[in-house]
């Protein structure tokens, strides 16, 4: 594995050119996005939310980081078609703006969001502890190292590339079902390489890799491995909130929990802490899990 390359893929993934045209909706900025390959074809989730997070945030002054974001995927995107983002600019007041954004492919919308920022001030200071007693990353085996002795083409095509490294606290459910059923778990992840400090860039790779597992403990609670050929999932919307800036260049703890499935849906919540115990983010995730009868 190339570590760089990924790193460099994740990159280009977040360096949107800004267009002289309006948006395909109308919409004030437009920008076009560069496509991540991947298995099936089909763009992943996190690439679109991350790239929202860029373009909404390149229309707002610095001084003005995201804060929270609230986002639909309204259709599945393909790889191959071009991809690009129109921006309305809803509000800016006195401390908080306001956007509206729209990810569209072939002229539909795929993926529709609303993004605020606030500058930064003084306030109420509050937060929740950070989990006790968690295994150091230092202490745990990769997700790859896990997984390296199992074939099969979205590991190698997908799993294996990511631009982060991953070491959960509980065993790997992507190819075998093992450990615990129980709707929790926690992983560490950062970068597999440098990846600087700038704040924009690392708020838009934490809405990338919060799309990887918010739904997996809804499959570890019912005993599901990913690679089960009769499930079915995607994701239906996102809610993201940031706290304070965001340091991939240091291990972050996830700490996931899957309190409702049904109707065909699964709902998944998680706490993001930096290593000192720093509440950094929250966010949470709806979407579909079908698990068909075997023919």
């Amino acid at each position: 594995m190339d570590a760089t390359a990924d790193i460099d893929e994740l990159q280009r993934v977040l360096d949107l050119r800004r267009l002289d045209t309006p948006g395909i909706g109308g919409e004030e900025h437009n920008f076009q996005g560069w496509n991540q390959p991947k298995p099936g074809d089909v763009l992943f989730g996190g690439q679109v939310l991350s790239q929202c997070v860029v373009a909404t945030s390149a229309t707002v002054a610095d001084d003005r980081p995201i804060h929270s974001f609230h986002g639909y995927f309204l259709r599945a995107g393909s790889v191959f078609s071009d991809l690009t983002f129109g921006v309305d600019v809803l509000r800016d007041g006195g401390s908080f703006s306001a956007r509206r954004v729209q990810a569209y492919q072939d002229g539909q919308p795929i993926f529709t969001g609303m993004a605020s920022f606030q500058r930064d001030e003084e306030g109420l200071d509050y937060q929740d502890t950070m989990p006790a007693d968690v295994p150091a990353p230092e202490e745990l085996p990769s997700l790859t190292e896990q997984l390296a002795h199992i074939d099969h083409p979205l590991l190698e095509g997908w799993v294996f590339k990511r631009p982060f490294e991953i070491r959960g606290v509980e065993p790997a459910i992507q190819a075998r079902f093992q450990g615990e059923q129980k709707a929790s778990e926690m992983f560490w992840v950062k970068t597999v390489a440098p990846f600087g400090h700038d704040r924009v860039l690392n708020a838009a790779a934490l809405a990338y890799v919060s799309d990887y597992n918010l739904l997996e403990p809804t499959l570890r609670v019912h005993g599901i491995p990913w690679y089960t050929p009769q499930l079915r999932m995607a994701s239906l919307d996102h809610a993201m909130w940031w706290h304070s800036p965001v340091d991939f260049d240091d291990w972050l703890l996830f700490d996931l929990t899957g309190p409702r499935s049904n109707n065909g849906r699964a709902l998944g919540t998680g706490r993001v802490f930096s290593r000192d115990g720093r509440l950094i983010a929250n966010v949470s995730q709806q979407g579909m899990l079908r698990l068909k009868p075997k023919s």
